[in-house]
């Protein structure tokens, strides 16, 4: 027994020392013999990668946008120019440095970076690395007549973004150097050089605008000298130009509302109501995307994180806001859903809404309205007792029920949450819950007074401009929506169904009718009063909806919703004019410019006077004392 033990024993040990063995030689073959054995191949063999050209970019009519423009990188093998040093082969560094345009301690340090794996972790010595980038044809023909004297050293060809136009850069999108967390996330997809898109389209899009790579394959000496091309080219790979867009921007509205909003701080967002599509995406203060490319990236775009009116945010997706007044309309369509009042429904006003102590003002007009009359005279009172009356309800069973009930219809409005569009960087807005209120109140503490603020769109809501765009869409179709999207089609791939699909809201398409009477009303006159009859345009019916956001750093929002024209409409516009008061005065013009603009193609005489005084008024919000904005913002173009 304890022979047959032993000897179990014995074959138990020699097993896991064979298995040992074996492991180790495994270790051995993959950490040593395989690196030697690549290490020799990149010595025989030069990889050299032929850069990809990017997809083109195109407005919604076809006019081009982005192109790519031929520049140069200048590349180095780290082991052969120290081999140099080695073997005691005199090159002529200051020579190099003089024909790069850089210092010799500059020349060192970008080769110690190259070096420093924490700052290029796709580092090797016997492959090129960036050494300089963005050199232009001109700056590329002369080092090209004598890069021979210098081992190691090549120049390669690749392209930049090129813009045909400074407008929409927002939408478009800048691109730049993949960053240390790219290179470690897609380090198999992205190289030490490469470029990628940061913002906008360029961002969303990547995949599709990238392209793949090629490669030329090179046979080396042992002296690292290019022979020829490996089995003459047999095994070099063709490089794939990226896919070209088409947006669904109008770059001439495009343009248009930016020149509009020169000198002012804002957004504009039109979209199309029947497809969804994205006309128009401003933001202002802007920037020309020609500043971000080339050597002067870097500065240029560190003066615009400076700067202190933020032209780098994307306004339209990221900035929200009290929607103001416009909110009634939304709040309409609820409380006709939820049975609370009816076209004909009338409450008082008494230049404003009174209980108690308590008021909220607003401005003198007939009383007491019926609703599309309470939406063309923009009436606080109206929505602040219809609003009362639904939380206060008893067929709900108590207010949280009935809050519960208002937040459902306004959120499928596309209010509070993402809506999806194709674009980096969307902010949600907010629609508050009884969460919210029990937190600022005390649990079940809190009434239907304590909430009024929202029935006049201030209080807890905020929106960004793209919901409020959304909404004025959603009007316009009474009662659906398609997901607004910036990609009106891609060669060879089909448009997502999530941007073809109509989405519906919770209230019935017959509910719309009045709210629809009520914005054309508020913009042609026909009820008995009106608050945007400066956005009126012959032969177009517009309909439309001022707001004035109240704004505790400085003065109100100027807010304007509408769409136009009102049967079979083709344009849903919201803009916002930050610290500019009132929404008929500054964001109501402005609109009805676009929208003239958009759908005739020209501004009438008669108009040209608006234009002029949209164009040339300065809103810019005044800035602290300690703030300066930098010499290089250009805040007007012309």
């Amino acid at each position: 027994m304890r022979d047959n033990y032993r000897h179990r024993s014995l074959y138990i040990r020699l097993f896991v020392v064979i298995g040992a063995l074996i492991l180790i030689g495994q270790l051995i073959n993959l950490q040593i013999i395989k690196d030697y054995g690549e290490q020799a191949d990149d010595n025989a063999f030069l990889r050299k990668t032929i850069y990809a050209m990017r997809g083109l970019i195109y407005d919604r009519n076809g006019k081009l946008l982005v192109f790519n423009q031929p520049i140069y990188d200048i590349d180095i093998i780290v082991k052969q120019w120290d081999d140099l040093k080695k073997q005691n082969t005199p090159v002529d560094t200051t020579e190099l440095c003089r024909v790069l345009g850089i210092e010799k301690s500059d020349f060192i340090e970008r080769l110690d970076n190259l070096k420093d794996k924490n700052k290029n972790i796709n580092y090797s010595p016997i492959l090129p690395q960036k050494l300089i980038t963005q050199l232009t044809p001109e700056e590329a023909a002369v080092i090209q007549e004598v890069i021979w004297k210098f081992p190691g050293i090549s120049l390669v060809s690749r392209t930049m973004r090129q813009y045909t136009t400074p407008y929409a850069s927002h939408a478009i999108g800048s691109i730049g150097e993949v960053s240390k967390a790219i290179l470690k996330k897609y380090g198999d997809e992205y190289k030490q050089g490469d470029y990628i898109g940061v913002s906008g389209v360029e961002k969303q899009y990547e995949d599709i605008l990238k392209g793949k790579n090629g490669l030329e394959i090179f046979l080396r000496d042992v002296k690292g000298r290019i022979q020829g091309k490996y089995k003459n080219g047999k095994e070099d790979v063709a490089p794939v130009g990226g896919k070209s867009l088409t947006l669904s921007i109008d770059i001439d509205l495009q343009a248009y509302g930016e020149m509009l909003m020169q000198n002012k701080v804002g957004s504009i967002v039109a979209i199309e109501p029947s497809t969804g599509e994205i006309l128009a995406l401003v933001s202002s203060p802007n920037y020309d995307l020609s500043d971000l490319i080339g050597k002067q990236r870097s500065q240029n775009y560190a003066k615009l994180l400076r700067d202190p009116y933020k032209p780098l945010l994307d306004r339209p997706m990221m900035a929200y806001y009290p929607p103001g007044s416009t909110f009634k309309t939304a709040n309409a369509l609820v409380f006709e859903h939820q049975k609370i009042i009816d076209r004909d429904t009338r409450f008082g006003c008494h230049s404003g809404y009174i209980v108690g102590s308590f008021r909220v003002g607003c401005h003198s007009h007939s009383s007491p309205l019926d609703l599309p009359n309470s939406i063309s005279n923009s009436c606080n009172a109206y929505y602040c007792a219809a609003l009362r009356k639904m939380l206060d309800d008893p067929k709900y069973g108590n207010i949280k029920n009935a809050f519960n009930e208002w937040k459902k219809n306004i959120v499928s409005f596309g209010f509070g949450h993402k809506l999806g569009v194709d674009f980096p960087n969307e902010n949600r807005g907010l629609i508050p819950n009884t969460d919210t209120y029990d937190k600022i109140h005390g649990k079940d503490r809190w009434r239907s007074l304590n909430v009024v603020s929202i029935a006049i769109g201030q209080g807890e809501v905020l929106a960004t401009p793209i919901q409020m765009a959304n909404f004025c869409a959603i009007i316009a179709n009474r009662g659906y929506w398609i997901r607004p999207h910036i990609l009106k089609k891609v060669e060879g791939y089909p448009l997502d169904t999530a941007y073809t699909n109509k989405r519906y809201t919770d209230v019935e398409p017959e509910y719309f009718e009045p709210v629809v009477q009520g914005m054309e009303w508020a913009v042609n006159g026909g009820g008995s009063g009106s608050t945007a009859r400066i956005a009126r345009i012959d032969s177009i019916i517009v309909c439309g909806k001022t707001g004035t956001a109240q704004n505790p750093h400085g003065k109100d929002h100027s807010i304007f919703i509408a769409f136009a024209p009102k049967d079979n409409p083709k344009i849903a516009i919201a803009i916002v004019v930050e610290n500019s008061g009132f929404g008929a005065t500054w964001a109501a013009p402005i609109v009805s410019l676009m929208i003239e603009k958009y759908l005739k193609g020209k501004i009438s005489e008669k108009r040209q006077w608006l234009e002029d005084r949209m164009r040339n008024a300065n809103l810019m919000p005044p800035l602290p004392q300690e703030a300066s904005v930098p010499d290089t913002v250009t805040r007007t173009r012309q």
